[in-house]
């Protein structure tokens, strides 16, 4: 269970530190600002990397209408706010929300780690130089409100691999005509991985714990 403000790689990092092994790696990035499920393999395991990738996923996601980042979240620059003169009510954002269940194009963000030219999109945004990404084709089996407290909305998002949560934001702000933003993520399921069964990562670093628990998995 992926804490917020650290990198996915960081938990390799640290679960490194505590196991003593270095054949790691994990199946489905999260940003640093969202928490949640992150599988680990481990030793041989990590030759199942595509296995594990291909799982869909669910997350529960936290949507701010009236603001636009550079980012698609709230860690990033915020480029537009939007005057809100009314709150959209509770019916239609339900309605916009099913506008996005399907099969549907998107547009990663610019911050992101995809690949351009062998570089990380990211890298060019820090620098100001423009790249479009290409729109990919995802899968979102799910998109429902679970929470209404305008302008702020929660939303349970079952997707394929490959989708971003973020993008998801941008959009549904779009449609809504208002403009919007992830304010916050969790990933509570990949595949039949849920976060109620998940390892917190406080736990997994005490010294001999990690080890212990990794013994056990196994058993």
């Amino acid at each position: 269970n992926k804490p917020v403000g650290i990198t996915s790689f960081d938990v390799i990092r640290k679960l490194r530190r505590s196991l003593k092994i270095r054949k790691m790696g994990h199946a489905g990035t999260l940003d640093p600002f969202a928490a949640g499920v992150l599988i680990i393999l481990i030793g041989k395991a990590t030759k199942r990397f595509e296995e594990f990738a291909a799982f869909d996923k669910q997350y529960l996601a936290e949507i701010e209408f009236g603001v636009e980042t550079d980012t698609f979240d709230i860690s990033g620059k915020v480029i537009e706010r939007h005057s809100l003169e009314r709150a959209i009510p509770e019916e239609e954002i339900e309605n916009i929300l099913r506008q996005f269940t399907g099969e549907i194009e998107q547009i990663p963000p610019v911050f992101s780690a995809l690949k351009h030219k062998g570089r990380p999109l990211y890298t060019y945004a820090r620098k100001g130089v423009e790249v479009q990404p290409p729109p990919r084709r995802v899968r979102i089996d799910a998109v429902e409100l679970v929470h209404y407290d305008w302008p702020r909305v929660w939303v349970d998002i079952v997707c394929s691999k490959g989708t971003y949560i973020r993008s998801l934001a941008s959009d549904i702000g779009k449609k809504a005509g208002t403009g919007a933003c992830l304010r916050s993520l969790i990933r509570t399921r990949i595949g039949p991985y849920r976060i109620e069964d998940a390892y917190h990562l406080d736990v997994l670093t005490v010294p001999g714990k990690a080890l212990e628990v990794l013994e056990r998995e196994i058993s």
